[in-house]
């Protein structure tokens, strides 16, 4: 606590016994490596217990991803001799098959990789704005935001760039060929899948958007095909697209006939993506974001992506607090993280965007000094967000809910950890005709109109404004951790604005109450955005008499209708054996981690 401003300091030490003061009982003490069910302030997931199914553990490989068969593939590949991302890409491609609400060909996402000599990079494929594209292209007449524009159909499209990127990170740092690396997703798409309950719980629930264009309800129409679990879906479409990718590489995608089907649903469709646009279109390798949290290395993505600075910001913050003297999900532990949440998120807004467009402080948001000056207005009650703004730069300055994640490690010890996206759930809900994939919808993470909410209620600044062939800020936050015992941590999530906050509470779960990975990613989880001034809880993420100690600071709370994330994480450690990977698949989801 030293590192606080001593009124602060005086506050926080302070805060178990006002709460307990004020709402009586007896507060729970729950210190790191010991039983965090039973002596915290949150209740046990009744419906998942981690209990009813085993620990994935291997000693060369691991995978770990939202779907089974993206999963297998992965495998398949590391059987055949290749490497982590070889496997990763295989993964991908798989995922834009079997997992069609997130896993894609027509969105983006952001790689990061960690070498076994240590080395770390990572690559940015993030969607960009068309050439086309104007500030105020999801405005009404009267300069107001329109949703739907942004969020369903063609002009609410991005560039893809999952394919570029994926084939950049396989040419750069993979040891297969694409016809290996694809051949299981060609395989899944061309002989077809059984469906898991959960992708046909989302079909279902898509069907009125589906409805509305005849490609996709062509494909995911319940009145056009059959769909239950026993019978097998096949895209033909799908199946041809990625034949031109294994021919052809990236140019059968940016080029030839999958652009041309790309661009003839867009003017059938009011899209503005152009040949122009796909041709033109590129990934980024981007130096990661890296910084330290009590000794061990975090090292995460950057801008475009906000997940590595604000993690990297969290973290620093979270530092002044010894955690061995708060329980679990007490007012205590849910006021530190709120706090800290809301800070960060109000920075987002202010200063995260494409760094080939804005300057974006990296440097200066991830430097300890200024978290600590951040923390340092942190008291015993909640602070109202119309209280909080950016902060000031101290010291040196140098600078979908329906998202999907997956990692994995192989048997060198390289890493790689991805994050990919449509945006929302199926994207702007639109198939490309005779292409077989949705388009994403990630022009809504653009700031449409700056203080203007947007899907996931995430407010965002000029920083963020819709500027032509600009990469829209992202939440997405892959990454590795470095433990100072040599341990390694690979993690990530889906969840729009929530990714952030997801990742850093199973860090905190596991580097400050020594959880075991399947009980960290299973705990019932928190988040604060800043924006709406709401305290969002999962179902049994707070026990009652914690939401009232809550309320008594200060907080409005609500308790979330579904999931926050949904972790895929590896864990490499070493036993007397020598070295153990164990993963897991966030129950939350119905993924898979798998290895040997």
């Amino acid at each position: 606590m030293s590192r606080f401003s001593a009124p602060a300091r005086a506050m926080l030490l302070m805060l178990p016994a006002i709460l307990l003061g004020a709402c009586g009982g007896e507060s729970n003490r729950n210190g790191a490596g010991s039983d965090t069910t039973a002596a915290t302030g949150v209740q046990a997931r009744s419906d998942t217990s981690v209990s009813r199914r085993p620990l994935p553990r291997g000693r060369r490989f691991m995978v770990s991803s939202a779907s089974a068969e993206a999963t297998r593939a992965g495998v398949e590949v590391l059987r055949r001799g290749g490497n982590a991302v070889d496997a990763a890409v295989a993964v991908g491609f798989a995922l834009a098959v079997t997992h069609p609400q997130a896993g894609n060909l027509g969105g983006g996402g952001f790689m990061v990789i960690r070498f076994p000599d240590g080395r770390a990079t990572t690559i940015d494929y993030r969607e960009r704005a068309p050439a086309a594209a104007r500030r105020d292209m999801y405005l009404d007449s009267a300069g107001e935001f329109v949703p739907d524009r942004a969020q369903v159909g063609a002009l609410a499209a991005g560039v893809p760039g999952s394919p570029a990127g994926m084939l950049y990170a396989l040419e750069r740092y993979g040891s297969l060929g694409r016809s290996a690396v694809l051949a299981p997703a060609q395989r899944l798409a061309a002989e077809g899948f059984h469906p898991h309950a959960g992708l046909l719980a989302e079909i279902a629930e898509k069907q009125q958007d589906f409805s509305r264009f005849p490609s996709t309800a062509r494909i995911f129409a319940h009145n056009a095909r059959a769909f239950d679990s026993d019978s097998l879906f096949r895209q033909p479409d799908l199946a041809a697209t990625l034949e031109r990718i294994v021919e052809k590489g990236r140019d059968g995608f940016y080029r030839g006939r999958t652009a041309e089907l790309i661009v003839a649903e867009m003017k059938r469709s009011g899209g503005i993506i152009s040949e122009g646009d796909l041709q033109s279109y590129k990934p980024v390798e981007r130096m990661p974001i890296i910084g330290t949290y009590r000794g061990d290395t975090v090292i995460s993505m950057p801008p475009p992506s906000s997940g590595g600075v604000l993690l990297v910001q969290m973290l620093n913050m979270l530092e002044g607090w010894k955690f061995d003297t708060v329980a679990q999900h007490s007012a205590t532990h849910a006021h530190i993280l709120a706090e800290v949440m809301r800070r960060a998120y109000a920075d987002r807004a202010a200063y995260l965007g494409d760094p080939d467009f804005v300057d974006v402080p990296s440097a200066m948001l991830t430097e300890k000094v200024y978290a600590r000056a951040r923390a340092a207005s942190i008291t015993a009650r909640a602070t109202p967000s119309d209280k909080v703004v950016a902060g000031k730069p101290v010291g040196r300055n140098h600078e979908s809910d329906q998202t999907t994640h997956y990692s994995v490690v192989d048997s060198s010890g390289m890493c790689v950890s991805v994050t990919t996206t449509l945006n929302s759930s199926f994207g702007c809900k639109l198939v490309v005709e005779g292409a077989g994939f949705f388009l994403n919808n990630e022009m809504d993470d653009f700031s449409a109109k700056p203080g203007t909410p947007n899907i996931y209620g995430l407010v965002g600044g000029e920083s963020n404004a819709i500027e032509p062939e600009k990469r829209m800020l992202s939440s997405m936050t892959p990454t590795i951790v470095v433990r100072r015992n040599g341990s390694l941590i690979v993690l990530g999530t889906p969840g729009g604005s929530t990714i952030i906050t997801t990742v850093l509470q199973v860090l905190n779960n596991i580097l400050d109450y020594g959880m075991e990975l399947d009980a960290a990613v299973e705990l019932p989880r928190l988040h604060h955005q800043w924006r709406p001034d709401t305290l969002f809880y999962e179902e049994n993420g707070l026990v009652p008499v914690e939401v009232e100690r809550l309320r008594w600071l200060g907080y409005t709370l609500l308790q979330r209708a579904g999931s926050s994330g949904r972790v895929d994480a590896i864990l490499v450690q070493r036993d007397s054996a020598g070295r153990l990977l164990e993963g897991w698949s966030d129950t939350r989801g119905y993924g898979l981690a798998a290895g040997e």
